[in-house]
């Protein structure tokens, strides 16, 4: 499988009319995920290295051809088949990628980094392409297996996945700060993140959970493996050090961010950046010195190999036209997820007024109208909005507590599933809620009569105080059901079904007590807002 490892990279000007066609295409795709993740780049912290990321790719590939190891691939069914399977993958993932778009919207992390994935695979097809012992262009060695690997850490991280591992993180970090402390004799109390000190308060928030120094070191150890070592044993040790250096070296910021607050000093802005910083540079510089040491260790004069002849020429680059097809159908696949996943918003359609279906004055309830939703509406994409509280004493003294709330979205604002993501079992656990196991599933309420669709049923409880929670989400006047929003497959299944129609409105509509259904529903209050929401489907 492996050609002669003397044989040399060919030259860019001596490739085919088709390697040179391939390579511009993919070098576009590089241009246009790089375009793409730019804004990702500049104002996500964790994701900054990025911005070095176009400039590093192109070095890591100047490397592979001049210092890296020359190792080409004949032709034979192993290399095609590496080619077809890495193809297959790339194509699969830019499906995965524009099925979520059709779902959450093309700014969405998942979105991003399901077309990261996609490049890179396309990438790694382009190099065994090249790597052809007749098309000689990129060796396939450490140095252009690096240069695919890097593009997946300057991708936003899906949002389940960064917030186990933030949290794991924030736990982990405070939890052993707590102890340094002690040993330090130090008086400290430990509530989830938030460490209570004689003088204050320290809380280990996201940004200083160590997310971006664990990013940072594990690129730069990977670079580095690349460009300052060759031995393969110093590579693994360079790799395998990023993550607990990354790990002790936040630690040890936090330690001493939390020893500065706790002797009164003000360690927001200037402290907490400044020592930011000093951590990635530290931990930059110590894995950089660690490379050029082993290196310094491992260097030996290079004996001198037998010259390999070359391989002739073959009649056809079977594999640049394969991979040439590949790339094709992949701009076939972008095109028709962003012409199908348009925005097709009708904003002369008039909307229902919310503020009109909830019930503005209800005989012997007080009524509380939220005004400050307002603050929802870009994560929400609508404006139109509306909730209120119904309170009121039994005669017995209890106190009952009713809200009502309605969101609406016109044909094409949003897709289906970003509703779907924002329903109380996504939102509500980060508000303090727990949710409780809900009974078996009652059976659908009725209204003055009338039987409602079957609603979606929850319980939470903060402290002492529970909610049950009755929601509704309907896609053009129909309601539609769902389980898990943060569900991948659960997301692909509302993609697939609704993502790609935009003539259809939505309406959400939550009812949430401190009592069940039992008390309330014969309430005129419920009787009243049914009765305004049977012309919009529910």
């Amino acid at each position: 499988m492996i050609a002669a490892a003397e044989s040399t990279p060919g030259a860019v000007r001596d490739a085919s009319l088709l390697a040179k066609l391939v390579a511009g295409a993919l070098a576009a795709a590089v241009a246009a995920l790089s375009w793409r993740l730019w804004p990702e780049w500049r104002h996500n912290p964790d994701l900054s290295h990025g911005l070095f990321m176009p400039a590093v790719f192109l070095l890591l590939l100047h490397e592979s051809r001049t210092t890296g190891s020359p190792r080409f691939l004949r032709p034979g069914l192993v290399s095609g088949g590496a080619l077809a399977a890495t193809l297959l993958l790339a194509l699969l993932a830019l499906s995965a990628a524009g099925l979520y778009a059709a779902a959450l919207g093309w700014s969405h992390a998942v979105v991003n980094f399901m077309l990261t994935a996609s490049l890179a695979l396309l990438l790694g097809a382009g190099i065994i392409a090249f790597a052809g012992a007749t098309v000689r262009l990129v060796p396939l060695n450490w140095n252009a297996a690096v240069a695919l690997l890097l593009w997946t850490l300057c991708a936003p991280i899906p949002p389940g996945t960064y917030s186990r591992l933030t949290l794991s993180l924030q736990l982990w970090v405070s939890e052993n700060v707590l102890r340094a402390l002690h040993l330090l004799g130090v008086a400290a109390l430990r509530h989830g993140n938030v460490l209570e000190l004689a003088n204050g308060s320290v809380g280990i928030e996201e940004a200083c959970s160590g997310v971006r120094s664990l990013i940072s070191c594990v690129f730069a150890g990977l670079f580095f493996s690349a460009t300052l070592v060759r031995g393969a044993w110093s590579r693994a040790l360079l790799i395998g050090l990023s993550v607990p250096l990354a790990l002790g070296m936040n630690f040890i910021r936090s330690l001493v961010l939390t020893l500065l607050a706790n002797r009164g000093v003000n360690i927001a802005g200037h402290w907490h950046d400044i020592t930011g910083f000093a951590v990635l540079a530290l931990s930059a510089a110590f894995l950089a010195g660690l490379a050029l040491l082993l290196e310094r260790r491992e260097k030996k004069p290079a004996a001198a190999a037998p010259a390999a002849p070359d391989l002739p020429p073959a009649p056809r680059p079977a594999q640049l036209f394969t991979l040439s097809a590949g790339l094709a159908l992949a701009a076939v696949l972008v095109g028709l997820f962003v012409l199908n996943t348009r925005s097709s918003v009708r904003p002369d359609a008039p909307g229902p007024n919310l503020d009109a279906i909830l019930p503005a004055t209800v005989p012997g309830w007080q009524v509380d109208t939220t005004t400050d939703l307002y603050r929802f509406a870009a994560l929400l994409q609508t404006n139109e909005l509306a909730q209120r509280t119904y309170l009121r004493r039994t005669a017995a003294g209890q106190e009952v507590q009713v809200t009502l709330y309605a969101a609406y979205w016109r044909a094409g604002q949003a897709p289906v599933s970003l509703v779907a993501s924002h329903t109380p079992d996504a939102c509500w656990p980060g508000a303090g809620w727990s949710a409780l196991p809900p009974p078996a599933s009652p059976a659908p309420p009725t209204i003055a009569g009338r039987t409602l669709a079957p609603p979606e049923y929850r319980i939470f409880k903060s402290g002492d105080f529970p909610q049950h929670v009755w929601f509704w989400h309907l896609y053009d006047g129909r309601p539609i059901t769902y389980r898990d929003p943060y569900s991948a497959t659960e997301l692909l299944r509302l993609a697939w079904r609704y993502g790609f129609r935009h003539d259809g409105d939505q309406l959400f509509v939550r009812i949430s007590s401190n009592v069940p259904w039992s008390v309330i529903g014969a309430e005129p209050l419920l009787a009243q807002f049914f009765a305004h929401t049977q012309s919009l489907g529910l």
